[in-house]
């Protein structure tokens, strides 16, 4: 099943082989962490890399999001930009690649420097990593949770994974016409970098859900933080035609690709302006859950380990996005 490396496999081969030491790097490769942070000039450096790989509708769009995403969550505004684009067949689909990644580009005042782009023979549809850097005064990790901390969510679940349904699956779910056309607008509706702005200022730890979704998030906050994340699924906003595609697909909102949400965990005296903050910059947001520590999960004989508790089920091991088999039975067939 394609994914995320399991994270037994990250700890023992990838974040032991990390190269030279360099002081510089004051957040480096870690569980949940999804940007790095290096010194600066008045403060840091943020970085980001991330792949697009399966989705078939607008990559370029979904890439510079998804890689800026990342950046914005770790409280940096994203400015430059560079573009790894590996093609299947020669040019014809670079032209439209480029143009999404130079609208969603400018869309977030985002320069992109550099990159490369070939054909590689061995690929069914093109594949792009980007990287993603911005500075900041003040990095915002994943694994700043706290016990007591709120769990906010800004945006709905599943809006990345609405769109991709909608316009790699559409055809064969047999929704109504409307909300598969009102599903296609959510590739633009994937940023968090307002999100991301609002809250930097509030919450000890910020996350924004990509593969695997709410779900996912929470539990990487949970292993970052060593914390167990509680969420309460009826709090989790999610749309009408999230529902209606996921119904007909026979997927969890929560567990599919989720950018255009972001989770921040907030402690409970700044709670209220946190709400209001997102409220003043036109975003939905709301108390989703809470952090406990894990002395308390021990005390209550739930066992060591940082967990995601959804309505009660506890979330111990990787989440796998529930469109990867989708996908797999579409390649198939």
């Amino acid at each position: 099943m394609p994914g995320k490396a399991d994270p037994t496999i990250l700890c023992e081969h990838v974040f032991t082989r990390t190269g030279a030491t360099d002081d510089a790097v004051t957040l480096g490769p870690a569980l949940g962490e999804d940007a790095a942070a290096i010194d600066w000039p008045g403060g840091s450096l943020v970085v980001s890399s991330d792949p697009i790989s399966l989705a078939a509708s607008r990559v370029g769009t979904l890439g510079v999001h998804v890689a800026c995403n990342d950046v914005a969550a770790s409280g940096a505004d994203p400015r430059w930009l560079t573009v790894v684009i590996l093609l299947p067949d020669g040019d014809a689909d670079l032209e439209a690649i480029t143009d999404d990644v130079d609208a969603a580009a400018r869309s977030l005042g985002v320069a992109v420097v550099g990159g490369h782009t070939e054909t590689v023979d061995a690929l069914e549809r093109p594949l792009l990593s980007l990287t993603a850097m911005g500075a900041t005064e003040q990095v915002v990790p994943t694994g700043g949770a706290s016990p007591g901390d709120r769990v906010v969510l800004a945006g709905a679940a599943g809006v990345e994974g609405t769109a991709i349904l909608a316009a790699d699956f559409g055809d064969q779910l047999g929704v109504d016409d409307d909300i598969r056309t009102e599903a296609l607008t959510l590739f633009d509706d994937i940023s968090v970098v307002p999100a991301a702005r609002a809250l930097r200022d509030h919450a000890t730890a910020m996350h924004d859900p990509t593969e695997g979704g709410i779900a996912a998030a929470a539990l990487e906050v949970a292993q970052a933080g060593a914390c167990t994340v509680e969420i309460d699924r009826e709090a989790v906003a999610i749309r009408e035609e999230t529902r209606a595609l996921c119904a007909a697909a026979g997927v969890d909102p929560l567990r599919i690709f989720g950018s255009g949400a972001l989770i921040a965990t907030v402690p409970p005296a700044r709670l209220e302006a946190a709400l209001a903050a997102l409220e003043t910059a036109g975003i939905e947001g709301t108390d989703i859950g809470a952090v406990s520590d894990l002395e308390a999960e021990n005390r209550a004989g739930a066992g060591p380990e940082p967990a995601a508790l959804i309505d009660g089920e506890r979330i111990e091991d990787p989440v796998t996005d529930d469109l990867y088999p989708l996908w797999a039975a579409a390649d198939a067939e």
